[in-house]
């Protein structure tokens, strides 16, 4: 008890470990992917008091309050509601015991500290979550174009669209086209599964 009480105190109970993928199913997070409909865990850390569960359809956090407590809080981030930015990979100096990776998902911070000696495997991480940040970026332009788009589109065929029907049935035939083009941009560019970029980068 005393020796994880000190930890805690000197900190070192923060300091991560990758978990293998032999045994993702050995933790706690595993509960709370939804296997059900094909989630699967690429990348672990593990502390003494959080779990940090990269998926490809979001980051499940398991928020400890420290070494000695059970009580945990979950939180679940998804890619396709929530943008990965200011990635950030801090290597250890000469006396530093860890690492640590810093992004930032839905306007959330997070600064993970790693033991050193997984350095490898949070250089793939970092990869991931950079090339993740960059497609999202990419994607929210595209977006906006496609909006800017369809209003000028709207501006151009409200001012010279004629027909011999009711203004009712015109505004319905415009709204419904232009429900279904945004619609099929959005599930374009609103990505939800990123399994491809954490197979691409992450060597398992």
């Amino acid at each position: 008890m005393f020796g994880k009480v000190a930890a805690d105190l000197l900190g070192l109970s923060d300091i991560g470990a990758v978990i293998k993928k032999q045994d993702f199913d050995k933790v706690d997070s595993d509960d709370y992917v939804l296997h059900e409909d094909q989630e699967v865990i690429y990348f672990l850390i593990k502390s003494k008091t959080d779990e940090y569960c990269f998926t490809n359809q979001a980051l499940i956090h398991l928020d400890g309050t420290s070494a000695v407590s059970k009580k945990r809080t979950l939180y679940r981030y998804p890619y396709g509601t929530n943008t990965i930015e200011s990635v950030f990979l801090e290597t250890a100096g000469t006396v530093d015991l860890d690492v640590e990776i810093k992004f930032t998902i839905g306007g959330v911070a997070f600064s993970i500290d790693v033991h050193k000696k997984h350095i490898e495997e949070l250089k793939d991480l970092y990869k991931a979550l950079v090339k993740i940040a960059s497609i999202q970026h990419e994607n929210e332009i595209l977006m906006e174009y496609a909006n800017r788009s369809l209003q000028m589109a709207s501006d151009t065929v409200g001012g010279s669209y004629k027909t011999d029907g009711t203004l009712s049935d015109h505004f319905n035939t415009i709204n419904q086209s232009a429900f279904g083009w945004l619609e099929e941009k959005h599930k374009q560019l609103k990505v939800k599964d990123f399994g491809a970029v954490f197979e691409k980068f992450i060597n398992q």
